[in-house]
């Protein structure tokens, strides 16, 4: 097992992050688009914006190619061709064709990390990063409570194999909030978000 620097674990979960964003962004265009609009183009493809999933996509591109002795070539290569989709939907007179291969690269990306990346805790911040994001989405986008306590069981599951600190106190309580019948998703965001720590 190679010793991970503060700096690259931190890089490892926001590629976790940046690319569940991306692909669940576009999952949640798919299921409100039945035609292309100009909202649904500035969600996608606005350069300028922070939170459009074109510069998500273009974060966990950074990530990746700083972590390619980590991750592995073949594995970045398929974050450099979600990159290459999302250039040619923007261009493209049917962007959610495009964006799905941005989505099936993201999903080959996933899969190649678990089959070629051989350092448990790499992979297991990767997906980490994955589950917190979903968490947090699935709680700001009004995801059912299954779906949420589905993914806070995940997330509990894949946290202890990482070896990041996290606090178990959040954890629980986290935990807690999942399982109440009527799910208080602003407390989700603010326990998921202030779970991980890097300082």
């Amino acid at each position: 097992m190679a010793i991970l620097s503060c700096g690259n674990s931190e890089r490892l979960f926001w590629l976790g992050r940046y690319s569940e964003r991306v692909y669940t962004g576009i999952r949640t265009l798919q299921a409100q688009s039945g035609t292309w609009s100009s909202q649904a183009g500035r969600t996608c493809f606005d350069d300028s914006n922070p939170e459009s999933l074109c510069s998500s996509l273009m974060r966990a591109y950074d990530n990746a190619i700083v972590l390619r002795d980590e991750i592995g070539s073949e594995t970045f290569s398929y974050i450099q061709m979600a990159v290459y989709c999302m250039n040619s939907a923007k261009r493209s007179p049917a962007p959610l064709l495009q964006l799905q291969k941005v989505n099936d690269n993201i999903a080959a990306f996933w899969g190649m990390a678990d089959d070629v990346i051989s350092d448990e805790h790499v992979r297991g911040i990767i997906k980490l990063g994955k589950r917190i994001e979903r968490v947090d989405l699935y709680a700001r986008n009004n995801a059912g409570n299954d779906d949420i306590r589905r993914e806070v069981m995940r997330l509990t599951y894949r946290i202890e194999k990482t070896g990041l600190h996290y606090s178990p106190e959040t954890l629980s309580a986290l935990n807690e909030l999942a399982e109440e019948r009527d799910i208080n998703r602003h407390e989700i965001i603010r326990k998921v978000e202030s779970l991980i720590s890097f300082s």
